[in-house]
C-alpha cells in the first residue's frame, strides 16, 4: 500500500529530482532503488550530475545489500558436521568466479615475488575443494579478504556478485570475509593436525587484521603462524629432508616469509620474537613458477641481522648495547642491497624502504642510549643521520610507480611514517642550515609529506598523525609545508579528532614541495625484470 508523505524520499533528495511522496515513490520504482525516508533533511546545495547520483545510489545499495546479506548469512549456525559439503557451501556460493581470478592475477602479477608461498595450481585445487574441506575453505575465503583489504586492489567488473561495473568498496566485504574465515575455521581442530594451508590461513588473517588497524588481533594470528609453523617442524632443517622439491621449497619460503614478517612487527610494536635462522635459504632459482627468488632473498638478509640481542635491546629487556655493534649493523644495512636490483619494481619498492626504515630504527636505538656525538666520524652515529636517511629515501621512492608501493599496503606507508616523524624531531633540535641551491630536510619533509597523502591509506591514517606531530614540535615550518596539505587540513575538507591547524605565513615553500613523486615513474631502466 502507498503511504503519502510530506517530504521527498532520500534517493530524489539525493538526485533533485521531483518525488510524488509515496512508498516507494515513482521515480524509484523506475530506477530500481530502496525507497526510504530517513535522512535528516539538510540545507540545499549545488546541483551536480543526476546520472552520476543515481549510479552512485545503486553503488552504494547494492554494496550495504550484500554485505548485510553476508553479515546475516554470518550470524546463523550450522546444523552439519564440520566436515560436511553443506558446511562449507555458503561461503563459495558468495565467491563468484570473477572475483576469484581477479585476486588470484593481481596477486601473481604484483604480490607473489614478496609473497611466494601459493601457486595458482594449488589455488584452483582448494577452490574446487571449497564445498568439501574447511581447510581450504579457509585458505580460499583468507586469501581473499587479504587482497581486498591489504592491498587495495581496485575490481573495475562484476566481481562482487551482481555488482555493476565499475570500482567497488572493498574493505567491507574483505572484513566480511575475514569473520567468515575464522568463524568456519572453529568448526574443527586445525591446532592438533595444522597443514601448510594452515599456517599461511593464519598468515593472511594477520594481514587482513593489520591492514584493519586491528593490532591486538593481528598480533594473535602472527603468532598463531609461527606457533603452528614450529608445530610442523619448519625451524628444523631435517624437516625438509623427506618432501618432495615443490612441497620443501614452499615450506621453506613461508618459514623466511613469516621470520621478516615477525620482526618487522617486532620493531614497529615492540613484540617479542619466537623464529630465528635455524634453516637454510631458498635458493634463487629454487621456484617451480619460475620466478626469481633473489629479491625474497634480499629481504630476508636486509631483516636477518635483527636477532634476539637486537629486540631485547629495542624492547628494553637487554641493557647490554654497545655502539660498536650498532654502528657495524647500520654498516650491513648499508652494504645489503646492490646499486641495481635484478627484481620487480614492488619488489624494489619494498626493499629500499625497509632499508632507509631499518636505518631509521637503529639510529633510534642508538640515540636512546646515549651514542651519538655532533663530532663523530661515523655519520650513522651523528644527530643528523635521519636527514640522510630521509634523503636517501625521497631518491629512491622517486623511482616506483604509485601502484608498486600500494601493493604492499599499509606496512610500507607506516615505514614511510616513521622516518618522516623521526625527521620532525631532529629537525626540531639540531641546527638545519640549507644549502640555496640544494634541497634540503625541509625539502626532504614536504616530499615526505607528499608520499603518504598520495598512497591509499595514507591520506585518512598517517597523515593527520605527522600534521599533528609538526603542529606540536615544529610549528613554525608551517609556512613551508606543500599548500594542498595545510588547506586540506585547515580547510572543510578534513573533519574530525584529528584536525590540525597551521597557519601559512607567507608563500615560501618551494614551488615544488607539493609535486607528486610519481611524476618520473619509470623503473625498468634501473630494475629490469628478472
Amino acid at each position: 500500500m502507498s503511504i503519502p508523505t510530506k517530504r521527498a524520499c532520500d534517493a530524489c533528495h539525493r538526485r533533485k529530482v521531483r518525488c510524488n511522496s509515496r512508498q516507494p515513490c515513482g521515480n524509484c520504482s523506475q530506477a530500481g532503488l530502496s525507497c526510504t525516508y530517513d535522512a535528516i533533511p539538510q540545507k540545499k546545495g549545488p546541483k551536480g550530475s543526476r546520472a552520476k547520483v543515481i549510479s552512485e545510489l545503486r553503488e552504494t545499495q547494492k554494496q550495504s545489500d550484500l554485505t548485510s546479506m553476508l553479515l546475516q548469512d554470518g550470524n546463523k549456525s550450522y546444523g552439519s558436521p564440520p566436515q560436511s559439503p553443506t558446511h562449507h557451501a555458503r561461503a563459495s556460493d558468495l565467491l563468484s568466479h570473477e572475483l576469484i581470478e581477479g585476486c588470484t592475477d593481481f596477486f601473481f602479477t604484483q604480490m607473489y615475488p614478496t609473497m611466494p608461498i601459493l601457486y595458482r595450481e594449488q589455488i584452483r585445487h582448494a577452490v574446487g575443494d571449497m564445498g568439501h574441506s574447511v581447510e581450504s575453505n579457509c585458505l580460499i575465503t583468507s586469501f581473499l579478504a587479504f587482497m581486498l583489504i591489504q592491498p587495495g586492489i581496485v575490481l573495475k567488473t562484476g566481481h562482487l556478485m551482481d555488482q555493476p561495473a565499475g570500482s567497488v568498496t572493498n574493505p567491507k566485504m574483505g572484513s566480511v570475509l575475514m569473520e567468515e574465515a575464522i568463524r568456519v575455521r572453529k568448526g574443527y581442530d586445525y591446532v592438533e593436525n595444522p597443514t601448510v594451508d594452515t599456517v599461511i590461513t593464519s598468515f593472511f588473517l594477520f594481514d587482513c587484521a593489520l591492514g584493519l588497524n586491528k593490532h591486538n588481533t593481528a598480533w594473535f594470528h602472527l603468532r598463531e603462524a609461527t606457533a603452528l609453523a614450529q608445530i610442523l617442524g619448519m625451524q628444523d632443517e631435517n624437516t625438509y629432508m623427506f618432501d618432495n622439491v615443490v612441497e620443501t621449497s614452499r615450506k621453506r619460503r613461508l618459514f623466511w616469509l613469516l621470520f621478516v614478517t615477525e620482526r618487522a612487527y617486532a620493531l614497529q610494536k615492540h613484540r617479542p620474537l619466537t623464529l630465528h635462522a635455524t634453516i637454510s635459504l631458498p635458493t634463487a632459482d629454487q621456484d617451480p613458477a619460475n620466478y626469481s627468488l633473489a629479491g625474497f632473498i634480499y629481504l630476508v638478509n636486509l631483516y636477518r641481522p635483527f636477532d634476539d640481542t637486537f629486540i631485547g635491546l629495542w624492547n628494553k629487556s637487554r641493557t647490554d648495547c654497545s655502539p660498536l655493534t650498532l654502528a657495524r649493523l647500520q654498516q650491513q644495512l648499508t652494504e645489503a642491497l646492490p646499486q641495481f636490483l635484478n627484481t620487480t619494481e614492488s619488489q624494489a619498492a619494498d626493499l629500499r624502504t625497509s632499508q632507509q626504515w631499518l636505518r631509521t630504527m637503529v639510529w633510534q636505538l642508538s640515540i636512546a642510549n646515549g651514542f651519538l656525538s655532533s663530532t663523530s666520524p661515523d655519520t650513522s652515529m651523528t644527530f643528523r643521520f635521519p636527514i640522510e636517511i630521509a634523503k636517501d629515501l625521497v631518491e629512491v621512492t622517486r623511482q616506483f610507480s604509485k601502484q608498486s608501493m600500494e601493493v604492499h599496503g599499509i606496512g610500507l606507508i607506516e615505514k614511510v611514517f616513521d622516518v618522516a616523524c623521526t625527521l620532525i624531531d631532529v629537525m626540531s633540535c639540531v641546527p638545519l642550515g640549507s644549502g640555496k641551491f640544494e634541497p634540503g630536510p625541509q625539502e626532504y619533509l614536504n616530499s615526505l609529506l607528499t608520499l603518504i597523502s598520495t598512497l591509499r591509506g595514507g591520506e585518512s591514517r598517517f597523515l593527520p598523525l605527522v600534521m599533528t606531530k609538526i603542529r606540536d614540535t615544529l610549528p613554525a615550518i608551517g609556512s613551508h609545508l606543500p599548500q594542498h596539505l595545510i588547506e586540506k587540513y585547515n580547510g572543510s575538507g578534513h573533519h574530525g579528532k584529528q584536525q590540525v591547524e597551521l597557519k601559512q605565513e607567507h608563500s615560501g615553500g618551494s614551488s615544488s614541495a607539493g609535486s607528486s613523486p610519481f611524476e618520473t615513474p619509470p623503473f625498468m631502466h634501473y630494475y629490469p625484470l628478472a
